[in-house]
């Protein structure tokens, strides 16, 4: 059938990295902004009739590094999701300035609602996927985005105000964006979804390497601890030695594990 993607402002075909796997770059508007995201569609997609899952996928970095990869969604879509990439506004053209978790976050909610629009996705099956500065990004939408089926967090920021302590590196962007952790606190709790995990409303999946000197294990840890004090059902899967970017079989082996996963949680809400 005809692809329709009419809830985007504009949509480009891409070239194809994956067999069986179409991209595109799109557009939306959040909050009076253009921004622009990348859609990897399985095949299956265009069938007549086909209903399938969608995957929310929330990018880390910003600017340049830690920019969405063709390969990595389209590595994911071929087990059956269409996956939707954000890139933030301020990024890959898009209008606006980065504001590494601040209100950038609503360019993750205008995107699910857009991928709510699409015909042909089941509404019931929409997740949402956090990679590093992502993580926050997934949590946020896991408590503002009615009807999540279920958010996972991989190598994910949890706490911004952990980040300053431990990325000396990044404090000048930090301060530039963010402001210093004691002068500008409320900008850094804003941006740091412990403090709000009570309002999250679907499961969460913790990823996390032993070994990431990126976004230390501290991070997996206090989401952990601050999901089971708030009763929220949740499970957390540590690689032993894996780094940041997991390597060889880590990433197949944890990527189909958390497709299963994704799987699962809509098997139990059928049955709920």
């Amino acid at each position: 059938m005809q692809l329709d993607l009419a809830p985007f402002v504009a949509v480009t075909p891409e070239e194809s990295v994956t067999p069986g796997v179409r991209l595109y770059t799109v557009s939306y508007h959040s909050q009076d902004l253009l921004v622009y995201a990348l859609l990897a569609v399985p095949e299956a997609f265009l069938q007549e009739g086909a209903s399938l899952p969608a995957l929310l996928y929330c990018r880390g970095g910003i600017k340049s590094v830690g920019r969405v990869r063709p390969e990595r969604i389209s590595q994911m879509a071929s087990f059956g999701y269409v996956i939707l990439a954000p890139h933030y506004r301020g990024n890959e053209g898009g209008q606006g300035r980065d504001e590494f978790g601040g209100d950038d976050r609503h360019d993750v909610f205008a995107a699910y609602e857009a991928l709510r629009e699409v015909k042909g996705i089941d509404r019931q099956r929409i997740s949402v996927y956090g990679f590093s500065r992502g993580g926050i990004m997934a949590l946020f939408a896991a408590m503002e985005c009615e009807g999540l089926l279920s958010a996972v967090v991989w190598a994910g920021v949890s706490d911004m105000f952990l980040t300053y302590e431990e990325r000396v590196d990044l404090r000048r962007m930090l301060r530039r964006l963010v402001g210093h952790p004691r002068k500008q606190e409320e900008a850094y709790r804003y941006r740091t979804p412990l403090f709000r995990v009570d309002e999250i409303a679907c499961p969460v999946l913790i990823i996390h390497g032993t070994a990431d000197e990126n976004v230390g294990i501290e991070h997996a840890y206090r989401l952990e601890r601050a999901l089971t004090q708030a009763g929220k059902p949740h499970e957390i899967w540590l690689a032993e030695g894996a780094s940041h970017l997991f390597k060889g079989e880590d990433i197949e082996i944890y990527t189909r594990n958390m497709f299963a996963w994704l799987d699962k949680q809509a098997a139990i809400a059928t049955n709920c």
